[in-house]
């Protein structure tokens, strides 16, 4: 082994160990997803950037290796896991720069198994479970972003139908789902968010439902993101998620936290890699007769990195645990998605920095993580956003 290769090998353990769940199961999980990241989605990474998404073969590829909710209780598909499990698959696909859009898949899931009745988890869940049903969230509209008391997409109660109109827009896997959870106004007479309500809608062969273009990006070029329109679309009554219009609102805000704390989750995991890669960069780069390593500015630079990074890791680790516990609440999840986000970014360009005129060559994962780190601060609610969650608790 190179002294490079004991390095990196001594930053992943050193890492992992910092979770309180790490145990020899959770190791094998880990080493598993690795080994499926690495040998199946990575080599095929060319082709999803030139689609503009992973195709229907890879989530049935994911579902069949045990890569697609594994939180889930074993009776509707699912492992029997817990999101400590999930948290693995988030953090490998992070190092790896692979963006798949299983943490959306997993939200969507989420919705389901809190506020669906049985028959609906038992029509959905093992089909998303086995990745022949993905899922994607349709929250955002053209003119109502982080502001979801905004949106205008109307579903009108008609017999044992709704009536569904409008458009969403950057759908994380939009193009490939099969069942996209909308947010939508069930009763536009009342103002602001109480009547907004959630309905799940299976969109294949559905009327009126059409998908967009993929929307170009500055970054993650193989991740589905795209807008859909919805015109006299029809979907059975029974489809809404909850016993009562009305509570979309709340049902999103109760829900919003696992989604902040995936994104934080994602964003240390990259800004723990970035590190690991930097390193092993100055270590073999030289500059002026001695490695970039031995020069005092690099040593403190890469200081720096790594403990924003370890502090990102601890606070983590610990909203995990109060997520699990159940007590994770929406003021902590703002500041850690917040937090966490911000610090990527900060961590990345100066590991950019570190790299010189190779940290700007696509070539280089540096220059690829740099560009695709910067929508972390916007989506899951802008950072702004979350500083005013912050604010408004104090």
């Amino acid at each position: 082994m190179s002294e490079g290769t004991a390095v990196n090998a001594a930053n992943a353990s050193f890492v992992a160990k910092q979770s309180p769940c790490e145990d020899d199961e959770l190791q094998m999980f880990r080493d598993n997803v690795r080994r499926f990241i690495q040998e199946e989605f990575v080599p095929i990474q060319r082709r999803w950037h030139e689609q503009q998404c992973p195709g229907p073969e890879s989530w049935l590829l994911a579902g069949r290796n045990g890569i697609l909710l594994p939180e889930l209780p074993e009776e509707y598909g699912g492992a029997g896991g817990s999101f400590f499990h999930e948290a693995v698959i988030i953090e490998e696909l992070a190092r790896a720069g692979v963006h798949f859009g299983s943490s959306v898949h997993s939200i969507v899931a989420r919705y389901i198994i809190s506020y669906g009745n049985e028959e609906q988890k038992r029509r959905w869940l093992p089909r998303m479970a086995s990745g022949d049903l993905v899922g994607a969230v349709a929250m955002t509209e053209p003119s109502a972003g982080s502001d979801l008391a905004g949106i205008k997409t109307t579903a009108r109660r008609e017999g044992n139908e709704y009536l569904i109109n409008g458009s969403k827009t950057f759908l994380t896997n939009g193009r490939c789902a099969g069942l996209v959870c909308l947010a939508a106004k069930t009763n536009p007479k009342i103002a602001g968010i109480k009547g907004i309500s959630l309905i799940v809608l299976e969109v294949s062969k559905l009327d009126g439902y059409r998908v967009g273009r993929s929307l170009p990006k500055v970054g993650r070029p193989g991740q589905d993101v795209c807008e859909i329109f919805l015109d006299d679309v029809r979907v059975p009554a029974d489809n809404l998620l909850g016993s009562a219009e009305g509570n979309g609102m709340s049902q999103m805000l109760e829900q919003l936290p696992y989604e902040r704390l995936a994104v934080a989750l994602s964003a240390v995991a990259t800004s723990e890699r970035a590190i690991e890669i930097t390193a092993q960069y100055v270590k073999e780069r030289t500059a002026f007769g001695q490695p970039l390593l031995d020069l005092q500015n690099t040593r403190f630079k890469l200081a720096e990195c790594a403990t924003e990074a370890r502090i990102g890791r601890v606070f983590v680790d610990h909203c995990i645990m109060r997520l699990l516990e159940g007590t994770l609440d929406s003021v902590t999840a703002a500041m850690c998605k917040y937090w966490l986000t911000d610090s990527q970014c900060r961590i990345i360009d100066e590991c950019v920095q570190l790299h010189g005129g190779y940290g700007y060559m696509m070539e280089y994962p540096i220059a690829n993580m740099w560009v695709d780190s910067r929508v972390q601060r916007i989506y899951a609610g802008a950072n702004e956003v979350m500083k005013e969650i912050i604010g408004w608790s104090l």
